[in-house]
Order: C-alpha cells, then structure tokens, then sequence
C-alpha cells in the first residue's frame, strides 16, 4: 500500500493553506486515541517491524538522501552540517537499531507513579500518559526523522514532523516507509505525519495549530529556536544550541585532556554537543596551550584565542566577544585564559547555552564546585560532552536535548514525552 502524504498547493508555489494543515492536524488529533490504547506488545512488534522496513528499503532512502546531499554540496553546506545530512547504509541501520533499542526499554504509559489514602477513604494516584499530538520542527538531520518516530509511537503519541528543505526527498521516503509498515501492522499511519512543504510561511502557520497540537519541540540552530519560541501559540520545549565549553584545570592530566577535547571538537563537527569553546587556566597555559593547538591544528581546527593564549602561540587568530558565544559546527574553536576555576565557572556560565560542560581535573573539590555552579543540563569530569545523548544515556534515541527547565531538561527520552494524571478511587463520598 503506498502512503504518500497530500498536500494542497496554493498557486503553485509549495505554500500549503491553513485548510490543510488544519486536516493534519484533525488527523493527529483522531489517531492520539487509538495510540494512546495501544498495549506495549503491539507497539513494540511495530516498532520492530518498521526497523525491518527501513533496512528492506534502505536503497530508496539513500536514492532520496542522494538528491539532498549532492544539493546541499552545491549550495556550498559546510562540512560539519554536510556530515550531520549524509546517510549510509551503516547510519540506516543505526536507526533501525535505535528503534529495536526503543521497543526493548520499559513502556512508561500506564504505569502507576503513586496511590494514597485520605482522610475520607478517597485513593488518589498518579499515572503516566501520552503527551497526545507532538510537532517537531527540526532541520538537515534525517536521523531525527525516524528517531523522533519511534519515541512517539512507544509513548502513545502522534507526531507531525516538518523537517528542513535540505533534507525533504530523505525524509519522504523514511516517512513513506514508516507509514506503509504502520499500515501493514494495523496502525493507523497518521501515527506519523510529514509536512512536505518546507516555506518558512508554513511552518509559521503550523506553530498555531494549538487547538490540536499539544506540544511543539525544535530542534535546530539558534534562528530556528528563537523563531518557534516568538512564534508559537503551542507549549514549547526549547531544544537549545549547544555552545559547549571544556575547562582544562591546573591540576589536569594533560593526556585526559588532550584525548578528551580532541574527540569532543573533532569526532563529529557538526553536532550541538560538539565543544566549541576551551578554557585553559592560566597556571598550566604555557605547557598546555601548545600542546593542544598542536593536536587540533593536525586536523585542521582554528584556534580563535585571548591575548594570553595567542602569546602562546601567536598563530592563533585573535577571538571576539562574539567568538566566546558561538556554536561554530565548524572546525573553529575558541581559547580563553582564566587565573582561578571560579573565573572559569562564570565564563562559562556568561556564554554557555545550557547544554553541556567539562572540567578535565584530578582535584576532588575543583570537580564538585563545577559540578555545583556550572548551569547546564549536563556537567561532565573527566569525560567528552559528546556524551549527552539520548543512546549514550540509555534512553535508545532522544526527541532532542532540552536546555530550559521546565518539564524536561537534557537528553529526552521516553519520559519526556508523557505526562501524568490524577486518578482517584472513591466509595461515594461528596464534599
């Protein structure tokens, strides 16, 4: 059965009108129902099923990924988001992976959080429940596509996707896939729903479809974030930028160190928890500054370094105020030189985004202060922020990394996209 999602077009020019999306929406608003009903056996042989669907058709979706990639280079997209937009066979069955992983974790909804007695005999307990309609608004990741699927379907949650123009032929074959495999399981496929018009008026025009979505999460650069936040008459989850800093202590073992920025700046460029920003103190400059420009310069990286670190290595380019607070996804890092480790928590705490933070020490005190002060969703010692993930943290995927503080906050799993309600046994009492 083909799946193909339809749109109406208004004069030709891919704006899709209000009517439409107002049918996505009913149709988001109708399947939450019978998603939300479905017991753990049925969601997990379905998510395993639409693994299976994805590696079956892992050809048509690198055909579709092709077409966005061999774009995306001719649009001169730079390496780091180049990487994050490229498919592979190996990177497909990552994600039927991640979808087997999600069907293997415990199923939070309906689960029981408390049940108490009061004074009059009245039970009153809490239970987890599904979110209802999610939209995510995200760009060139084609992974989220089917990662944020496979969250929502397990939760009980429908979910209307409106991914970038730079990935759209990726993510109409990913969703087209899932769809039919829904279908073929006896889901309904509006389980999952793409917006295949990508204009900035449509995705405007979506953020204010509250009377059918229950929540809308973005995941993308700061442009894009400040866009839904402003925008939007839906409950956000902000799913922030990752400017994420690496504070390198004057009792640090220099070869931690070393192998801790270098995989943090370099494994992967283009991702929100790559480290953009290093701060040295001021103790260790000397020995350490080198060293480390040594090791990044190797694989191509710019240093963007304060006065004191430039003097140590004068090939450095001299950074900007702007340099401390920029999420690069580039081969670009800054340096700052700080005399005391309370100097480098409120650097980093001035610049930071929330997202993740490193201290590289051997001192116990020094690691519990900035596991103490740093404001951030995730504070590492003696470890890579490219940890702060979803399947790193156990969750099998993540809807994204949340930065704010209210309802989620970090990597979301499952959880994160249920809420609770209040369920209470009585015996005829009235008050």
């Amino acid at each position: 059965m083909k799946c193909h999602i339809k749109i109406r077009i208004k004069d030709g020019k891919g704006e899709m009108k209000m009517e439409a999306l107002e049918i996505i929406g009913q149709k988001a608003k109708e399947s939450k129902v019978s998603l939300g009903l479905l017991g753990q056996t049925k969601k997990n042989e379905t998510l395993c099923a639409v693994a299976d669907a994805l590696c079956a058709n892992a050809a048509e979706i690198l055909e579709g990924n092709k077409v966005d990639v061999e774009a995306a280079k001719t649009n001169g997209m730079s390496e780091g988001l180049l990487d994050r937009l490229t498919l592979t066979t190996a990177r497909i069955d990552a994600l039927a992976d991640g979808l087997r992983k999600v069907a293997s974790l415990p199923d939070p909804i309906g689960s029981v959080l408390s049940m108490d007695q009061r004074p009059n005999g009245l039970m009153v307990g809490k239970k987890r429940v599904p979110l209802g309609v999610v939209g995510v608004i995200y760009e060139s990741r084609p992974n989220v596509t089917s990662d944020v699927f496979g969250l929502c379907f397990k939760t009980g949650n429908a979910v209307i996707l409106r991914g970038g123009s730079d990935c759209i032929h990726s993510n109409i074959v990913i969703v087209k896939v899932i769809r039919e495999a829904l279908t073929a399981c006896g889901i309904t496929p509006d389980a999952v729903q793409l917006l295949t018009d990508t204009s900035r008026e449509t995705a405007t025009r979506f953020m204010k479809l509250n009377q059918y979505v229950d929540v809308l999460i973005p995941r993308g650069g700061a442009g894009l974030i400040s866009s839904v936040v402003q925008n939007s008459t839906i409950p956000v989850i902000e799913t922030g930028t990752g400017n994420c800093h690496v504070y390198v202590d004057k009792d640090a073992d220099f070869d931690m160190a070393l192998n801790i920025i270098d995989n943090a700046k370099t494994q992967r460029l283009g991702v929100c928890n790559a480290c953009e920003s290093l701060v040295i103190h001021s103790a260790i400059l000397d020995k350490f500054m080198p060293l480390i420009y040594e090791r990044l310069t190797a694989k191509n990286v710019v240093f963007r370094a304060d006065e004191r670190a430039k003097a140590v290595c004068p090939e450095c380019e001299a950074a900007t105020e702007e340099d401390f607070a920029k999420e690069y996804l580039d081969r670009l890092i800054s340096v700052k030189t700080v005399d005391s480790i309370s100097e480098a928590i409120a650097h980093i705490n001035k610049y930071n985004t929330g997202h993740s933070e490193a201290i590289v020490t051997d001192n116990y005190e020094a690691s519990m202060k900035f596991l103490n002060e740093i404001d951030a969703a995730a504070v590492y010692v003696n470890a890579s922020t490219r940890f702060t993930d979803g399947e790193e943290f156990g969750f099998g995927a993540e809807i994204g990394i949340s930065t704010q503080k209210l309802h989620a906050r970090g990597p979301m799993g499952l959880e994160a996209l249920t809420t609770t309600k209040y369920i209470i046994f009585g015996n005829g009492q009235v008050r």
